[in-house]
């Protein structure tokens, strides 16, 4: 591990021709390199393939979508496309596009673009995009360019957040050129619209990607490259920020932040929350097929422990599968309680007085809703031991563990979500409704009243209608208890003092526009 961190510490001082951070001599002292310290490497640069935050970190900068979302919020704002409507029906959507914009290998954009990009992602299968199936599935019959600039969606039914769905970073706008090019290479070279364009990709080091210089959007970025580099311990990525080898960094532990606040050289920088930590309960495995074994393991969960302990009170206890931002959530459940007697009386009720064996796999990466999995996974062995679950704890190389858990291979798994578009439907459907097995409903929880209440809500317009489906749709869900959510929390950053512009999205994927160093 010191021979790992000592060579990815030695690797950023690389970056730069001063040798600290970004710096960048071609514009003589202003810095126009910056370096992005964080906790583990991207999956895949194709975005339509991507489900990880650490991926969609890169891929905003490098590809733009239809529609984009505010700087701060997931209001959405006009991108690739200027306007959109809908059919009185609900069953045709219609976007107007920019014109006269390229992609970064000098092919046009324009809707025969859009078609490909939609028809590659409607004839893959689940495996291959998942955020597809999980945000589409089989609702759009058709796309078509009705001329250059007018691209016409007809649905099979309503979709209630399509136009929130076409501002995630999944759907973002490919060149139709490089995926022919490339093939099934295409994840390792990436060809989009965006700010910056693909340079290089040293795997479990660093990404590199530079200016766009014919970006259409008027003088930016800022900066001329930005370095993506892994440190994955939290300790060690701060101390890369204050010796000066990067120059903004995530997954900053909350014990750390307020010596962040007293250094004069350093910033902390807070992502607005819109995420939710939780411990997955595979219902398919040994003795989690029983409700009353995860209603147990609910009860032995001390989150307030957690929440004191790993984020520093920066964080509140998560009741339900998503955040109380997102409309529909429904306040009025109550969590389960911290409760070791009630937890081992269904243990009993269930036929496992003495207890049981199980994995509980631990993150291997800092993300926004976990600082720290491994620690984490240790408190939560150390509960559940109390109840006589005996907890062994598992880890795997980031992109192995998450596929490993996809495929339902983990008997409890440390995992989170942030939110892709502010809609209940985007925590929910996407990651427990029983058409998202296989691909982010992880814990493979099938219920048929809950699919029967997201199906409905997502082809209803009337959002206190919507709202009301989602709630009872959590009612359910928190009595069947696929899920131990853990905590829904405020994620710090730090960056250099001298760092401007950068506002954190609270998707958790930031363009870097408007950025640099004053």
């Amino acid at each position: 591990m010191v021979l790992a961190l000592s060579i990815v510490l030695a690797g950023c001082g690389k970056s730069s021709t001063s040798g600290k951070g970004g710096g960048d001599s071609s514009s003589g002292d202003k810095q126009t390199t910056l370096v992005y310290g964080r906790g583990g490497d991207s999956v895949s640069l194709d975005p339509a393939t991507a489900t990880d935050g650490e991926s969609f970190k890169v891929t905003e900068n490098i590809f733009d979508t239809l529609i984009d979302f505010k700087e701060s919020s997931t209001d959405l704002t006009p991108g690739l496309a200027t306007e959109w409507s809908t059919s009185d029906d609900g069953l045709v959507q219609t976007l107007k596009l920019r014109e006269g914009i390229k992609f970064q290998d000098g092919s046009d954009f324009n809707a025969e673009a859009v078609v490909f990009n939609f028809n590659r992602w409607k004839a893959g299968n689940k495996e291959q995009f998942y955020y597809y199936n999980s945000q589409f599935g089989d609702v759009i019959e058709s796309v078509t360019a009705k001329d250059a600039t007018t691209v016409e969606f007809k649905l099979k039914h309503p979709l209630a957040p399509f136009f929130k769905n076409l501002g995630m970073g999944a759907f973002a706008i490919s060149s139709p050129e490089a995926i022919k090019k490339y093939g099934d290479k295409y994840m390792k070279n990436p060809v989009g619209t965006g700010p910056y364009k693909f340079v290089e990709w040293k795997e479990n080091d660093r990404i590199t990607i530079e200016k766009n210089k014919d970006y259409w959007v008027k003088d930016e970025p800022k900066l001329e490259k930005v370095i993506f580099t892994v440190i994955p311990e939290n300790s060690a990525r701060l101390n890369a920020l204050k010796t000066g080898e990067v120059d903004l960094i995530d997954g900053v532990n909350y014990s750390d932040v307020p010596s962040v606040k007293s250094d004069s050289n350093l910033q902390v920088i807070t992502r607005p929350s819109l995420n939710v930590a939780y411990l997955g309960l595979t219902s398919t495995r040994g003795p989690l097929k029983d409700k009353k074994v995860r209603q147990a393991l609910n009860y032995a969960v001390n989150k307030k422990e957690l929440i004191e302990g790993f984020y520093a009170g920066e964080a509140k206890p998560a009741v339900n599968p998503m955040p109380p931002v997102v409309e529909g959530y429904n306040d009025e459940l109550k969590d389960y309680d911290f409760d070791l007697d009630k937890a081992k009386k269904l243990l009993a009720e269930a036929g496992y007085k003495d207890g049981f064996s199980i994995e509980l796999w631990a993150m291997p990466v800092a993300r926004p809703y976990m600082p720290d999995g491994q620690k984490i996974a240790e408190a939560l062995q150390a509960n559940f031991e109390k109840i006589g679950v005996k907890a062994k704890i598992v880890t795997y190389e980031w992109a192995t563990y998450l596929e490993k858990a996809r495929k339902g291979e983990a008997d409890t798994f440390l995992l989170g979500w942030t939110g892709d578009n502010g809609d209940a439907d985007n925590f929910l459907y996407v990651l427990l409704d029983q058409d998202s097995i296989g691909s982010n409903n992880y814990t493979y929880y099938k219920n048929p009243k809950v699919h029967d209440l997201l199906i409905q809500a997502q082809t209803e317009v009337d959002q206190a209608k919507r709202n009301e489906l989602y709630k009872q749709a959590q009612a359910i869900i928190k009595d069947d208890a696929p899920w131990i959510p853990l905590v829904y929390s405020n994620p710090a950053l730090a960056a250099k003092a001298n760092l401007e512009g950068f506002h954190p999205h609270p998707t958790g994927s930031d363009k870097f526009l408007g950025v640099y160093f004053k």
